[in-house]
């Protein structure tokens, strides 16, 4: 049987302040995450395939298993949170959670489409995420394309 979220009748569709502002949040997270792997790359470069340092980040291999790794641990860092506890750190601070129309966790699907439209919808100056905007159900090109909502909670003196 698959566990839902509680609180469902005390949360709302999310707008777009709290959004961007979980955005800022886990983009800075996210960064200290990509230093680290940028990092451990340079040593494997250097250390295990022997480069010089003139000759790190100069082949074209080099360079693709970099943005490899970086890509993977972007879904690695948003499918962790969303699949756990449906929010990420940056999501946690704005009293944000991502979630089925029924409110239980999404499933690792849904957390691919979300993380690849979500990608795709930074492209045309943010336009997938501005979205919720003009949507009546304030939903973004994420949220529609894997049927997932992002709901804000309410604080925590006012649960029931």
């Amino acid at each position: 049987m698959p566990r839902h979220f509680s609180q469902l009748d005390d949360v709302w569709p999310a707008g777009f302040g709290r959004r961007l502002g979980a955005m800022v949040y886990d983009s800075f997270l996210l960064l200290a995450v990509w230093i680290a792997v940028t990092t451990l790359h340079v040593v494997v470069v250097r250390n295990l395939l022997e480069l010089p340092a003139e000759e790190v980040g100069a082949g074209v291999m080099q360079v693709f298993t970099l943005r490899l790794l970086l890509v993977l641990a972007a879904f690695l860092f948003f499918a962790f949170f969303w699949r756990r506890g449906g929010m990420t750190l940056g999501m946690q601070a704005w009293r944000l959670r991502v979630q089925t129309a029924d409110g239980a966790p999404i499933n690792l699907r849904q957390t691919l489409i979300r993380f690849v439209v979500g990608a795709v919808a930074l492209v045309p100056l943010g336009l997938g995420h501005w979205w919720v905007v003009f949507d009546g159900q304030r939903r973004s090109w994420s949220d529609i394309a894997s049927g997932t909502q992002v709901v804000v909670l309410p604080k925590a003196g006012r649960q029931a």
